[in-house]
């Protein structure tokens, strides 16, 4: 049976460091395609995207053409647009090392296109394209012609469009090669994403990203190994869950527990279980700090209140009062660590409860800190024999796993997911969910998921959904992980009446009963 994969394996979502792209490349050259028609088709497909923004060309063009064939993409693209009537001009930073580059220049000069002498005025209105190095780059630029561009970037008198990778940004990290990189308006990505585009420290360089198809063999797509999925708000409407049976009962529909909230801070609790509730399960119980237990009955009326927590003297919650007169194999999810605080005494005697569950057991915030405080540490992780998911921020993840260092936040969240066997999300701008396969790279999403608060809902919410998946899928996979994840940023963004945390849970309540009707009619 072929494994379901979400999103699809295509050149749109698919993302690659430089050496994949630069093997992908070989391999078309090798079994026929000229590198001259891959060229062409580049520059075409860049030139009609171009010819559908003309507001950004009616002041002329600017192309910095490169001295490789990036340059000559830059050159196809000056071309295109010429021809169109557009007034283009060409100007060479540096020396052009490739023959199919320098051909191509020789032609524009050739049909009346401009080739400058000296570098262009940054004060002009024109657009400037920089088509200088792409995904070649491996070292530092001359910062001349950086600081260039980035006048020009400033002074907003016309836009700055990257042809596949801003110059002097490492395609593989998504950061300067040294003190800065050019700052793009657009950055059009030829073939494939690179890795470094979507990473939390390119933001500030590449501008709109957009991704230009020269129509890549799925074949070939693949079989790339370790394959990392960019998602966005495109592919909510091919999210596939499990739709229940119509007359399953409210046990047969998610049985998901809840420890959150502390003394200290009640109102994590409040906000988890409001996520709990959007996902729509069946049987939500909790276990709750006395200060919250009191009053639950109020806000949530359909929350089973199965112990309460006492705090310690800072005002944290001991989990392992509660945890021993629990029968934890009644749930198929829980969730732990919402606003709980740190208390390792506690942790150290209530955490076996949590290692032998097995269920789905997903950590958050202060589960987390107790654990990496804790003497086992991240080998709580391998000594715990069932599925895990953890939702650190950067720094929780730093203070987990101290050891683990790599170039970029979804090589940090594939080896520890690999190391640990576990699920990761790695919370940021550009979130990412791994495990030890595959990886989910979420991009261009809603910054007002940032927020204090809206972790603690995302946690509840997950909790409920998993729990509902698992009644119909025993060993749901991490694909589902980064559904949960892609439609609680997606609730946000839909928020009209705001985004607070309320809001979002009831948006993400009508996205789910909408998701799963539209899967049974």
């Amino acid at each position: 049976m072929n494994e379901i994969v979400w999103p699809t394996i295509d050149s749109e979502h698919l993302i690659v460091d430089a050496k994949q792209m630069l093997i992908l490349e070989k391999e078309m050259f090798s079994d026929g395609m000229p590198q001259e028609a891959l060229m062409e088709k580049a520059g075409i497909q860049i030139s009609r995207w171009l010819l559908k923004k003309k507001p950004l060309l009616k002041n002329g063009i600017t192309v910095f053409v490169g001295p490789g064939h990036n340059g000559g993409d830059g050159a196809v693209i000056a071309r295109e647009l010429f021809l169109k009537g557009f007034y283009v001009q060409v100007w060479c930073p540096f020396p052009i090392k490739k023959t199919l580059t320098n051909n191509h220049l020789n032609y524009l000069t050739s049909i009346g296109v401009t080739k400058l002498v000296e570098p262009p005025d940054v004060n002009g209105k024109e657009l400037w394209i920089d088509a200088v190095f792409g995904n070649n780059q491996t070292s530092k630029v001359d910062d001349k012609l950086i600081k260039l561009f980035n006048q020009k970037f400033h002074k907003k008198s016309g836009k700055v469009i990257s042809i596949d990778i801003p110059t002097g940004l490492c395609p593989d990290k998504g950061e300067p090669f040294s003190d800065d990189a050019v700052k793009a308006d657009y950055t059009l990505a030829i073939g494939l994403h690179k890795i470094g585009l979507t990473q939390d420290s390119a933001l500030p360089f590449i501008g709109e990203l957009h991704h230009v198809d020269v129509g890549m063999s799925t074949c070939k797509l693949s079989k790339i190994d370790k394959k990392i999925f960019k998602v966005t708000y495109k592919d909510i409407k091919n999210i596939d869950l499990p739709s229940l049976p119509k007359n399953s009962n409210k046990y047969q529909r998610g049985r998901t527990l809840l420890i959150a909230g502390s003394e200290k801070y009640p109102g994590a609790a409040y906000l988890a279980l409001k996520g709990a509730i959007s996902s729509g399960a069946g049987f939500i119980s909790a276990v709750l700090p006395e200060i919250v237990a009191e009053s639950i009955w109020q806000v949530a009326p359909e929350i089973v209140l199965k112990e309460t927590m006492q705090s310690n003297q800072n005002g944290n919650a001991s989990l392992f009062s509660a945890l021993k007169n629990i029968d934890l194999s009644a749930f198929d999810s829980i969730a732990v660590g919402p606003g709980i605080g740190i208390d390792n005494d506690d942790w150290q005697k209530s955490k076996d409860f949590l290692m032998a569950f097995g269920g789905l057991l997903i950590l958050d915030a202060d589960a987390l800190n107790r654990i990496s405080e804790s003497e086992l540490g991240s080998n709580f992780f391998l000594e715990r024999k069932f599925k895990t998911w953890i939702t650190p921020h950067s720094k929780e993840f730093g203070r987990l796993f101290p050891n683990i260092k790599s170039k970029t936040n979804v090589e940090l969240a594939r080896d520890a997911a690999k190391e640990f066997n576990i699920s990761i999300l790695l919370k940021g701008a550009n979130s990412i969910v791994a495990d030890n396969k595959k990886v989910w790279q979420l991009f261009g999403t809603d910054s007002r998921t940032a927020r204090a608060g809206l972790g603690d809902l995302l946690s509840g919410f997950i909790a409920g959904s998993s729990a509902i998946d698992l009644t119909l899928c025993r060993n749901i996979s991490t694909d589902f992980f980064a559904k949960y994840v892609l439609l609680h940023s997606f609730a946000a963004s839909r928020c009209k009446s705001g985004s607070n945390a309320s809001a979002i849970g009831d948006e993400l309540s009508k996205l789910m009963r909408n998701i799963k009707t539209r899967q049974i009619s």
